[in-house]
């Protein structure tokens, strides 16, 4: 079955009831809690999907504490730059939570808590001081997110019971597949098989039946943003990008602009094209902090299918190829494969090759600090690398489909190990949509053949997939391309230039008064 076939919602069966969240999107982390029927509220912690439209967690959250007859509250523990995070990132995703909480209030009548320190001790607290007998969370592949989970679960022990929402996923992740997959190919057709199962419209979400009696947290959000902005400043917030959901359902759904709307129609021809940026449909960064649902994305794309791609189904199967198949094959790589970002999580023929040429000798030998700051003897290169730290974003051609900048990382430097940690932390620290499964497997494919096959073999990349700048010559427009991304720096140094000097006059006046 192709992906183009999804037309119509499935039959409901008893199992899977349209107003409820099918069972197994939900995971029982922790028996504690009588099941959460202990009188107190039910908290959902909230981590990947920051949403209040088509978050089946949220739904989950509230259709237990229905059930139970208690208050939902939502809480959000904001770390110290997770995993890298600077002001760009953290920025852009304190401004989306910021308007999270306002629709929370507004249509729901949900608190929503937000906590800072460690997670494993201010997620605790919050459910003793509360009573609560249930904590819904969502669903991620991360390391660091799980060994976070199981520590909540230790330290709350039988009085809390913990339920884990796969929101993020069309197909709940280990419901499609329960063991590490090769490649797309071995995981898309068991994806396709479930996709009627679980590709249909969310059920309105209304308030809680019983509303929460505590206080409603005041939360300063104007200083949080300007903490997280002094403490990142080294990669500042970008413009392009407005957050919240809002935002992304005008980018997805918008009638001067949207996606779907106006751009997918030439999706499959512009999105290679780096000189196009407008060809791709910019949801990343929505669908990394969970601002949007992707379900959502393919729903709207099947219901707008018949009206503007009528005599093109290749169209719409690569967007939703794209949406739903290689981002949960990312997310089955980080889950089953624990050294995710590690050469250890390479399979055996390409460990074997990278070592064997491991040794080989280089042309050119760069420095992280070097790749850092683009000093490259490669203008396409150097180009790339600009386009992510000014704009934050690289082009998907030059950072996925082709992943010209990191094959180029593992041709520079000492060997694999090195051009891996060098191209995860660049990703990591520039880019909008960093520390995401969706990067961790585009830096493995490129450098370590993760999804990818064995090739002729060559030096420095083995039997590992080889690109160069001729490659790319023929591709598109190079020379464009690189006058494209100077236009983008300097006009971003200039806003930066200007954002400074508009800061020190406001400072001036605060201390004049």
């Amino acid at each position: 079955m192709c992906l183009s076939s999804i037309c119509e919602p499935p039959i409901f069966t008893d199992r899977i009831q349209p107003r409820v969240v099918n069972s197994v999107r939900v995971r029982t982390n922790n028996n504690g809690g009588g099941g959460g029927g202990g009188g107190g509220a039910v908290v959902y912690w909230m981590f990947r999907d920051q949403r209040v439209r088509d978050n089946w967690a949220l739904i989950h959250a509230i259709d237990q504490a229905n059930h139970f007859k208690v208050p939902v509250v939502v809480a959000f523990n904001l770390f110290d730059q997770f995993l890298g995070a600077k002001a760009r990132q953290l920025g852009f995703m304190l401004r989306g939570l910021q308007e999270l909480q306002c629709s929370l209030m507004e249509t729901l009548q949900i608190p929503f808590f937000l906590f800072q320190g460690e997670v494993v001790e201010t997620i605790p607290d919050f459910l003793r001081e509360c009573g609560a007998s249930l904590l819904v969370t969502d669903f991620s592949p991360l390391r660091e997110v799980r060994k976070w989970k199981e520590e909540i679960c230790s330290r709350v022990g039988d009085s809390v019971a913990v339920h884990e929402v796969d929101a993020h996923n069309v197909v709940p992740l280990w419901v499609a597949s329960q063991k590490l997959e090769y490649s797309a190919r071995t995981l898309r057709g068991k994806i396709n098989k479930l996709l009627p199962e679980y590709l249909f419209d969310y059920p309105k979400i209304t308030s809680p039946q019983m509303k929460w009696e505590g206080g409603t947290p005041v939360i300063d959000w104007e200083g949080l943003i300007a903490d997280v902005s002094r403490k990142g400043a080294e990669v500042p917030e970008v413009g392009w990008c407005e957050p919240g959901e809002t935002a992304a359902m005008e980018v997805l759904l918008g009638s001067k602009d949207g996606f779907l709307t106006k751009r997918l129609k030439n999706y499959s021809s512009d999105r290679n094209n780096p000189l196009k940026p407008k060809g791709l449909s910019c949801l990343s960064p929505y669908l990394h902090f969970g601002q949007i649902s992707a379900q959502r994305c393919a729903l709207e794309a099947r219901n707008l299918r018949n009206f503007i791609l009528r005599f093109d189904d290749f169209i719409f199967d690569a967007f939703l190829e794209e949406l739903i198949v290689r981002r949960e094959l990312s997310d089955n790589f980080c889950y089953y494969q624990p050294h995710y970002d590690s050469l250890l999580g390479a399979w055996e023929w390409a460990r074997k090759t990278l070592t064997d040429h491991a040794g080989d000798k280089r042309e050119h030998v760069y420095t992280k600090e070097q790749l850092e700051s683009a000093k490259t003897f490669d203008p396409l290169w150097n180009a790339s690398q600009l386009e992510m730290v000014h704009h934050g974003k690289m082009h998907g051609f030059m950072r996925q489909k082709e992943m010209y900048w990191a094959k180029k990382i593992l041709e520079w430097t000492t060997g694999p190990e090195e051009a891996l940690s060098i191209a995860i932390y660049l990703n990591d620290k520039y880019e909008l949509d960093g520390r995401d499964p969706s990067g961790y497997v585009g830096c493995m494919w490129s450098i370590c053949g993760v999804h990818d096959q064995g090739w002729r073999e060559r030096p420095v990349f083995g039997k590992i997939r080889y690109m160069n700048y001729e490659g790319c010559k023929r591709k598109f427009d190079v020379d464009g391309y690189i006058a494209h991304v100077k236009r983008l720096v300097n006009g971003s140094k200039k806003r930066r230039g200007e954002g400074v000097a508009g800061e020190a006059v406001k400072e001036s006046r605060r201390s004049e008064s």
